[in-house]
């Protein structure tokens, strides 16, 4: 298994699996609701032009997270898609 790695820091393609999820109570609370759970699998969709936000595909929807918020998430590298 691959180390533990901020989410903001992976590349588009890429699929890793949520390992830890840090943050005060009202932001953790809120990655609960988004499906942001350990053990979910997440894929890195594509960055705004600007770098940020972020977008990210979990649990069949799209969503979109700022690099400061995605900071607070640790994954490990599961594998990478080809499209």
């Amino acid at each position: 298994m691959s180390k533990p790695i901020q989410l903001h820091l992976l590349r588009p393609g890429q699929r890793a699996v949520i390992t830890k999820v840090n943050g005060n109570g009202a932001l953790r609370r809120r990655f609960v609701e988004m499906g942001i759970v350990k053990g979910e699998t997440i894929l890195i969709e594509r960055h705004a032009p600007l770098g940020d936000p972020i977008e990210y595909f979990i649990k069949g929807y799209h969503l979109a997270l700022r690099k400061e918020e995605a900071a607070n998430i640790e994954v490990t590298l599961h594998g990478e898609s080809h499209g």
